[in-house]
């Protein structure tokens, strides 16, 4: 796939779950790509996969394309930034308490790329239809 069609594939997978539920998310930007086959996917939420990247079926440098194509789109589009905090299914109780570890997204664990992964784009718009009783 060269650079162009990859740039389709991002936007049309940005344009479909913004229609859909009113934000994009990049994780799910990159399955519906096919570059984070779900099961991966599942190994890392449940802690079998060190960091997200790892999961992926193509390189960092592409991984670092997307996540450009990704941020551009959503700023072109006016979609805001919403940063999301994820942590593993299934995290174990120590002492009663739920222990929430954030999961890791990249093989460097710098924070401006760990935030990038995490950073959801919503479509304040759709959300507004989609609460005022809108089709979704």
């Amino acid at each position: 796939m060269n650079g162009k069609e990859l740039i389709g594939k991002v936007h049309s997978a940005i344009d479909h779950q913004c229609q859909e539920r009113g934000y994009a998310a990049p994780i799910d930007v990159l399955m519906d790509i096919g570059v984070l086959p779900k099961d991966k996917y599942e190994d890392w939420r449940s802690g079998r996969v060190p960091y997200l990247e790892q999961a992926c079926n193509i390189n960092l440098r592409k991984l670092s394309f997307i996540m450009g194509q990704i941020r551009s789109y959503a700023n072109k589009r006016g979609y805001k930034p919403s940063f999301t905090y994820y942590k593993p299914w299934g995290a174990k109780k120590k002492n009663g308490v739920r222990q929430t570890v954030p999961l890791r997204f990249s093989k460097s664990g710098a924070s401006e790329i760990e935030r990038e992964y995490a950073t959801h784009y919503v479509d304040v718009k759709r959300i507004a239809e989609i609460r005022e009783g809108g089709d979704i």
